[in-house]
């Protein structure tokens, strides 16, 4: 989950709806009239489109038409609790919209838990893909910790506690640090998460399989990149992952796990190269 400094779109984004074959999907838009490409952002845990905000007009400007979206039951996405949450799924979903935009083929890039969505896009669906780019992710669950008690989150999912209380106690060290229509934000992105598929991807985050040598396999192109105060999978297990795709990190400074809205530009920098050499 990455934190917005703002609420307001820049100029030349726009927020719509996108209707595919797998359901309807909230995006923000940025495009230009005759793009290099398309690209496709997939968010993370607890995350939204507005984890991107910030970036899409400097891809724009690079003559790349972007979307970020919210995956299915995030934030103003809808899901029913007997949709299927799976990593194929969600890939399935990415897909699709790929599809549906109507550019084939599309750069993706999935951030932090989008990562392992991204992954699985990339070695289910192979040919609706450019380039895959891995942003503050891993190549596997991050898994349970004193700082990160995933398996304690499941458990009061589990539970019959509101999700609004779920999210006051993971966030109590942090509430009311942010400016109030921020605050506001974050609360409703939690709380209109679908409560089966928060589950199913915190599971996810404890227990995705390594797939990393089946995205090698695939071919495509591949970029790595972390915040140089990432604090989610460990540097090192980042850098792992990059040399197993060929490739080594791209470090942006002046940016932790959510490079897209700490350090947009650094982030435009250090990527926006790679997607200019491929198109």
């Amino acid at each position: 989950m990455s934190t917005p400094r703002s609420l307001d779109l820049p100029p030349g984004v726009v927020a719509a709806t996108v209707q595919t074959p797998r359901g309807r999907f909230a995006v923000h838009h940025a495009q230009v009239e005759h793009p290099r490409a398309h690209v496709l952002l997939v968010p993370g845990w607890t995350g939204s489109k507005e984890d991107f905000t910030p970036l899409l007009p400097l891809v724009a400007g690079a003559g790349f038409s972007v979307t970020a979206y919210d995956q299915r039951g995030q934030h103003e996405t809808s899901a029913d609790d007997a949709d299927d949450f799976s990593l194929g799924a969600l890939a399935a979903d990415a897909a699709a919209l790929a599809e549906t935009l109507g550019t084939t083929p599309v750069h993706l890039l999935g951030h932090s838990f989008g990562g392992l969505v991204a992954q699985t896009a990339a070695i289910e669906h192979t040919a609706r893909w450019a380039s895959l780019s891995l942003l503050c992710t891993g190549p596997a669950a991050l898994g349970a910790s004193p700082e990160r008690p995933l398996d304690e989150l499941v458990a009061r999912l589990d539970g019959p506690e509101p999700i609004g209380d779920v999210y006051r106690a993971l966030k109590a060290s942090s509430l009311g640090t942010h400016p109030p229509e921020i605050e506001a934000f974050l609360l409703r992105r939690f709380e209109t998460n679908s409560r089966v598929g928060l589950r199913a991807l915190t599971q996810h985050l404890l227990d995705a399989p390594d797939r990393v040598a089946e995205v090698a396999a695939t071919g495509l192109p591949a970029w790595v990149g972390r915040g140089a105060g990432d604090d989610a999978w460990p540097h090192a297990v980042q850098d792992d992952l990059a040399a197993r795709l060929g490739t080594t990190v791209q470090v942006v400074p002046g940016a932790d796990h959510s490079p897209a809205v700490e350090n947009p530009v650094g982030l435009a920098a250090a990527w926006l190269p790679f997607l200019e050499d491929l198109s």
